[in-house]
């Protein structure tokens, strides 16, 4: 909830139309009702009023450092009108959240007072209350036939100026997996962050029949560049890879061991969704560079990979979704390329009505992944057949059908072009089918489809009927 308080009489006339709305009010901006006619006439008397901002307060710091808040409620200072003083009051309040060591932060606006208080002066005061210097968390996770469970700890504003130690431990039936990270944003510009991770990730690969254990530390610096983001990392991880059963194809024997892969990677972001679990509008552009081998280690290879979604919206609340995902993975020197650093396609949050990451190249049953790739979908999402629950809980539920095609292989580089090209164009996996889509907040998203797979080549496995998904990044 946005709590705004404007004191004095002359003030207190313009709150009424003029609510103070923000994202976490949980509804879309496209959902907000124009004003009528007589809260517009209010709104241009308050617009066309001129005020000056003397003072901005921040009440209720204890281990917070002020100058590293300086900037986050600069722009108050530059409004003109009372439009514009709640306005930019409003953006402050949001930018202040955003920092993460605040848990409430109420604005009050009130008339100046003093000797050198001018007849038109406003005095803008935001009332913070801080995090508590530690928190835990605690939670149960189900899946891959395994149970675990996680704890966390946070040390929010640990120095004062917005930084964060995390610590998690996830202690599972299987395997046990840790992290640690410090987070550190830059002063007045929290989209320019640094952040160095220490981690262990075991994991378990039925489909490949492979367990891998990874042990490493990451370094990585975030930052804005005109519409993009972008993300360069070194990451340096000593990988240990095993059999999962004692039926595991040689190809898979072959790989496992002690490797030692050094990387540095970049990233770049375009993304003009309004959300990134259930877009209604908005495109994405999303490009992964990751070169091994010249900073140490045994691995090297240079790893390239996108993806591409565009979403519109159409008659009757239905909204049309394509994507592209696309990768390529080239080996430095004569080593092959390593088992985990290659590409996987198949299941229900890439191409649908196949199992998971049971497409292309195999060994006695056991996938391998490839060294190119690519996949894509067109969905129509629909609301719900006579809107059971609408404008409440039905809104979460959309009706989906969806066209998907891919292919995942091993190319000969000593080919041309054409020749890769080709093969890209062989062999073709495609479904279709229909489903219902579940959007858990801005969290996840669940899918219940039912699948009719096509193209289906010697060795892929499918899921021929109704198939559940749960994720993030869905194809």
């Amino acid at each position: 909830m946005v709590n705004v308080f404007i004191t004095k009489s002359v003030v207190l006339q313009s709150l009424d139309p003029l609510p103070m709305q923000g994202p976490e009010l949980g509804f879309h901006a496209d959902d907000i009702e124009r004003p009528d006619m007589e809260q517009e006439s209010k709104q241009e008397v308050l617009e066309n009023k001129d005020v000056i901002v003397q003072r901005v307060h921040i009440d209720g710091l204890g281990r917070t450092k002020e100058d590293c808040l300086t900037y986050e409620i600069a722009d108050v200072f530059r409004a003109k009108n009372l439009i514009d003083v709640m306005r930019r009051a409003h953006e402050a309040r949001q930018k202040l959240l955003r920092l993460g060591i605040f848990r409430q932060v109420d604005v009050v606006i009130d008339t100046s007072q003093g000797v050198d208080a001018l007849p038109n002066g406003l005095d803008v005061t935001f009332d913070v209350t801080e995090l508590r210097r530690m928190t835990g968390s605690y939670n149960t996770m189900v899946g891959n036939n395994e149970g675990c469970m996680v704890l966390g700890l946070k040390l929010p504003n640990i120095f004062g100026s917005a930084e964060k130690l995390t610590f998690q431990v996830s202690y599972g039936t299987k395997e046990t997996s840790y992290g640690l990270s410090f987070f550190k944003p830059q002063p007045g510009h929290f989209e320019r962050s640094f952040a160095v991770n220490l981690y262990k990730v075991a994991g378990q690969f039925p489909w490949s029949s492979l367990r891998e254990t990874d042990r490493g530390v990451s370094t990585e610096f975030s930052f804005p560049l005109w519409k993009t983001n972008h993300t360069l990392k070194w990451e340096g991880v000593w990988r240990e890879l095993g059999c999962l059963e004692r039926t595991a194809s040689f190809a898979v024997r072959e790989e496992s061991g002690h490797s030692l892969k050094s990387s540095l990677s970049h990233s770049m972001v375009i993304d003009t969704r309004n959300s990134a679990i259930l877009p209604r509008r908005g495109a994405l552009l999303k490009i992964n560079q990751e070169l091994a081998g010249y900073t140490g280690g045994d691995a090297s290879f240079l790893k390239e990979d996108f993806e591409i979604q565009f979403n519109r919206r159409l008659f009757w609340d239905s909204v049309l979704s394509a994507s592209l995902w696309g990768g390529c993975l080239l080996p430095i020197g004569d080593k092959p390329t390593c088992i985990a650093d290659r590409f996987y396609l198949g299941g229900p949050t890439s191409v649908r009505g196949f199992s998971m990451y049971s497409i292309g190249p195999q060994s006695e049953g056991d996938y391998l992944g490839g060294e190119v790739y690519w996949a894509g979908a067109v969905h129509l999402f629909t609301p719900l057949p006579f809107h059971p629950g609408k404008g409440g809980f039905g809104d979460l539920f959309r009706i989906h059908f969806f066209l998907n095609a891919g292919n995942l292989c091993n190319l000969n580089y000593g080919d041309g072009p054409q020749a890769h090209l080709r093969k890209l164009a062989e062999c073709i996996r495609w479904s279709y089918g229909a489903g219902i889509v579940l959007r858990l907040g801005n969290i996840a998203r669940l899918e219940l489809n039912y699948c009719i797979p096509t193209g289906v080549q010697s060795g892929d496995r499918i899921c021929d009927g109704f198939q559940f998904g749960a994720g993030v990044r869905f194809l």
